[in-house]
């Protein structure tokens, strides 16, 4: 018989009851996916994650005693192979860049479609920080903000290897229009549409992007270009 890879452990931290057991449930029916384990609180789940270290925790912030973004620190010392993604209502940008200070490898919104949480539980398992679309705009902006931590500072938090570096990269036009975008926080798609340009073609200026900055995920080329524009 084949052999099949084992699954991506996932341990599950909300206080609602009915949505901690949907989230469950629901991360049950990818096969390659298994949750084997659950708290509805912070201290629960530092009990829990030190023996059973979980590839994967995702974390509700608005938790009973202690908010999810101040327990990050906890759970990854507690479970130092674990990656830690939020998973939460709030999208408020503060949090997010908390969040990442703190050492999250992700911030996702509970509205998201389940099969871009199977995708981003993935994604966060092997090392990559992920964030929901949506949210990069107010990423860009919580930076920007006075007081808020470097972006250089998030994005080597965030994915554990050193941020690129603040000098101009050696991006074509084209290539600099679309950090711009990203930058806003567009999709693929909209950026395709306000270029007049094919989404694949927009895929492929994205990775030319990340590949000449030196950089691993859409989040930190946001990051980049925030921090350009606010030297500029």
């Amino acid at each position: 018989m084949p052999a099949y890879p084992d699954p991506i452990t996932v341990f599950v931290v909300d206080d609602h009851t009915l949505f901690r057991r949907g989230l469950m449930a629901l991360i049950g029916q990818d096969a390659g996916l298994q949750v084997i384990g659950d708290a509805s609180d912070a201290s629960e789940a530092l009990r829990q994650v030190p023996q059973l270290q979980p590839q994967v925790i995702l974390l509700d912030n608005h938790l009973p005693g202690v908010l999810g973004v101040d327990a990050i620190a906890g759970l990854r010392q507690a479970s130092p192979t674990s990656r830690v993604v939020m998973l939460t209502v709030s999208e408020d940008g503060q949090d997010l860049a908390t969040a990442l200070r703190n050492g999250a490898q992700g911030y996702l919104l509970k509205t998201m479609d389940g099969e871009l949480l199977f995708e981003a539980i993935r994604r966060a398992a092997g090392g990559e920080p992920v964030v929901s679309p949506e949210l990069l705009g107010k990423l860009v902006t919580a930076f920007q903000s006075q007081g808020a931590p470097e972006p250089a500072a998030v994005a080597e938090g965030a994915q554990g290897t050193p941020a690129a570096a603040a000098s101009p990269s050696p991006l074509s036009p084209r290539e600099e229009e679309v950090l711009r975008e990203i930058a806003q926080g567009a999709s693929n798609k909209e950026i395709a549409r306000r270029l007049d340009i094919a989404e694949t073609t927009v895929k492929i200026h994205v990775q030319h992007i990340l590949r000449k900055l030196g950089l691993s995920s859409r989040v930190q080329a946001a990051v980049y270009a925030s921090d350009r524009i606010r030297s500029e």
